[in-house]
């Protein structure tokens, strides 16, 4: 709330009304004890985050901080960042690696199976700074890539 795109800064009061005013000790009080932040320790499952680096909305250190302080914690999570990429995964090439690395975290979290890589990851521009080891597929593929 405190570095919103420029975009937005004729729209936060609305946000303060609808959200809480991160201004006040209790506002802040109110947001920071519905953060992620404030509940990772309530998060008993592997998450998977995929983050645009160049996303003016969502920005990288939001994603940042929260894989932090799960690594920090030992709960698996699996961080995909695409370095070109904004607010949704644009690029062809960036969505079917995506959608590679989300299908082997499925099957390796929910059970059953999933295609091989293969070529999937060919001219997308990312990577996994956490929870690559995790699913074998994705870090012999990103070796190979």
């Amino acid at each position: 709330m405190e570095n919103p795109p420029e975009y937005w800064y004729s729209f936060m009061p609305v946000m303060k009304a609808r959200v809480g005013d991160w201004e006040t000790p209790e506002g802040r009080k109110f947001l920071e004890s519905r953060s992620p932040l404030s509940l990772v320790d309530k998060i008993k499952r592997p998450l998977l985050i995929g983050q645009g680096a160049n996303d003016p909305r969502v920005k990288q250190a939001e994603a940042d901080q929260i894989v932090k302080a799960m690594n920090a914690k030992k709960i698996p999570v699996t961080y995909v960042l695409f370095h070109d990429e904004g607010h949704g995964f644009m690029r062809p090439q960036n969505r079917f690696a995506f959608y590679a690395v989300t299908e082997a975290f499925l099957a390796k979290n929910l059970g059953g199976r999933h295609e091989p890589i293969g070529d999937a990851f060919a001219g997308a521009d990312f990577s996994v700074p956490s929870g690559k080891d995790d699913l074998p597929d994705v870090a012999a593929a990103l070796k190979q890539k």
